[in-house]
């Protein structure tokens, strides 16, 4: 697979009938070894690794409903008081992370509310720290230590 703008992580990969799956330790099972995929584990390493984000408080493919249709958040971030607190949208490292990318993960935002947002293709990443009484955001230069957030 492509080497990714993330410290080098080592995966449980294994080969199935099916395909190449790699082992989420999030969900605690092995999934089917996508581009996506690739980049979503290599996020996840990287708060859990660098920036000190307990597994505990991340959830995978959380399912929410944002203006009556089901959706999923690829990362959620829960702080300790068991609030959402950042939501990530990984895309496979070949999509270009556009205006449309943010609009998807805004409207995810409008239903959870967190205080921060990340997008990343692997090859890039952004960060940005939500104002909800100013209705405002910020580009922050890196994502932020964990801290209970």
């Amino acid at each position: 697979m492509l080497k990714l703008n993330f410290p080098s992580y080592s995966f449980k990969i294994q080969e199935t009938e099916k395909g190449n799956e790699i082992f989420d330790i999030i969900r605690k099972k092995y999934v089917a070894f996508t581009n996506e995929e690739w980049v979503r584990q290599h996020c996840i390493a990287y708060l859990i690794n660098e920036k000190a984000y307990p597994a505990s408080l991340i959830a995978v493919e959380k399912a929410l409903v944002v203006n009556g249709l089901k959706k999923r958040t690829d990362i959620l971030v829960y702080g300790k008081d068991g609030t959402p607190k950042l939501i990530v949208e990984c895309k496979a490292s070949h999509i270009k992370i556009t205006n449309e990318v943010f609009d998807q993960i805004a409207r995810y935002n409008m239903t959870l509310k967190v205080n921060y947002l990340m997008v990343t293709n692997g090859l890039q990443h952004y960060c940005c720290l939500i104002n909800h009484q100013e209705a405002s955001y910020k580009f922050l230069e890196e994502v932020p230590v964990f801290l209970g957030l």
